[in-house]
């Protein structure tokens, strides 16, 4: 509760989230992701992981050169729970139209403990795996709505905000992504009042970031987070 009032008071005096980081070095970040944020032993029992696998034909070999785990060393913070799953969909629709219920972002945004900072990083399968656009939905979701990403993410955002109300929340949306889902991300996260930030000039190995890739999409999100809260970056 304290660390609570002196990160809303920092806030309120201008400070950046690194800055109130470096002074507290208690500010707890949780990860709610897909592939680009697992690492072996790093996430839940059960979540399917993709860094370091065979498979994965990448040179990403250590947590410590994964983006997140670099965000959380820069800011002094610490992580409070990584809840990614590879291949996962923010949408109930997964590849080949199968039904992701249980890896989907959706029915998984209870699971992020106590975070003072949230970061999403999703939509990536939705685009690739060709799941419904859907129609935007801003209320009184059923099951059918959650097969299609508009009123998914948006139940998903809808949901953070109220499951974590002290928690400042950013998206990261990824490059290369299907135009749809990318206008879709900037919408419904301006409807909730949440910070995207788009990656740019991301190195990729088998379509995911690699070693020096890791390196800049944490700069870009180490950016974000100092930017001005709630800000959208271009």
């Amino acid at each position: 509760m304290w660390k609570k009032m002196v990160l809303m008071a920092a806030f309120f005096s201008g400070l950046t989230f690194g800055e109130v980081a470096a002074a507290e070095n208690g500010l707890r970040i949780s990860i709610l992701g897909d592939s680009y944020s697992t690492f072996r032993n790093w996430i839940p029992k059960g979540n399917a992981v993709y860094y370091p696998t065979p498979k994965s034909k990448n040179d990403v070999s250590s947590v410590e050169e994964c983006w997140w785990h670099i965000v959380v060393k820069e800011l002094g913070a610490k992580l409070e729970k990584n809840d990614s799953w590879s291949g996962s969909t923010i949408c109930f629709t997964g590849y080949y139209g199968k039904d992701a219920c249980r890896s989907s972002f959706v029915n998984r945004v209870n699971l992020l403990g106590d975070p003072d900072l949230i970061l999403i990083c999703g939509g990536t399968n939705d685009s690739w795996a060709n799941s419904p656009v859907g129609e935007y939905k801003w209320e009184k979701w059923n099951r059918t709505d959650l097969y299609s990403f508009r009123p998914a993410m948006a139940k998903m955002l809808a949901e953070i905000k109220t499951l974590y109300p002290g928690a400042r929340v950013i998206f990261i949306l990824n490059s290369g992504l299907k135009p749809a889902i990318n206008d879709s991300v900037r919408k419904i996260c301006s409807y909730y009042g949440v910070q995207c930030v788009d990656l740019k000039n991301i190195d990729k190995q088998s379509s995911h970031p690699s070693v020096k890739g890791m390196k800049e999409f944490a700069r870009q999100v180490i950016e974000a987070i100092n930017s001005p809260a709630g800000e959208t970056q271009p």
